[in-house]
């Protein structure tokens, strides 16, 4: 049986600050379990997303890519994911997870789940570095959204949650001036 959600830590465990979706996805997963919420829930943990995980989305109710970024807003940057990139633009290595939205579309002919990311700030991805101090401290932060996330995973209340994070955020980081 497809559970309803889908959660892919992405990211590389030897790079540096890239294995931070990797070691979140472990910590929820070790979460879930404690609960006994793991069979709402199918995890994923991949280097880079590929286009057959398009079809891990099938079935599913909502969701979400947690990954590494180095242009992050915040400490956690979540946000909804509009699906408007279109398969044309992907390529077949390597796709954003906006691209296996696309994928889906193109392949299943039916609309995905609504996807969300969680984008992790991050520093460095050399072979062989240490997580960061400064993403550590990231991590902290997401830790405290992906449980208030897995707690809740209904589409509406993660669109909620996104909704929120704008408001709190400052007028620059929502596309205005200062």
């Amino acid at each position: 049986m497809t559970a309803p959600v889908a959660v892919f830590g992405v990211g590389n465990r030897s790079r540096g600050d890239d294995a931070v979706g990797p070691l979140l996805l472990e910590r929820l997963r070790g979460w879930l379990e404690a609960r006994g919420l793991q069979g709402r829930f199918d995890l994923f943990e991949a280097y880079q997303l590929q286009v057959e995980n398009a079809l891990d989305l099938e079935g599913r109710d909502v969701a979400l890519f947690i990954d590494a970024r180095q242009a992050a807003a915040s400490g956690a940057d979540f946000r909804r994911l509009d699906g408007a990139v279109t398969a044309a633009t992907c390529h077949s290595h390597m796709l954003e997870p906006g691209a296996v939205l696309a994928v889906h579309r193109q392949v299943t002919g039916r609309e995905p789940p609504p996807a969300f990311a969680l984008g992790v700030r991050a520093e460095r991805f050399g072979l062989g570095d240490g997580i960061s101090e400064a993403a550590q401290a990231a991590m902290t932060e997401a830790w405290r959204l992906l449980e208030t996330l897995a707690a809740d995973p209904r589409p509406a209340s993660w669109q909620a949650i996104t909704s929120t994070r704008i408001r709190e955020e400052e007028p620059w980081q929502q596309g205005r001036p200062p």
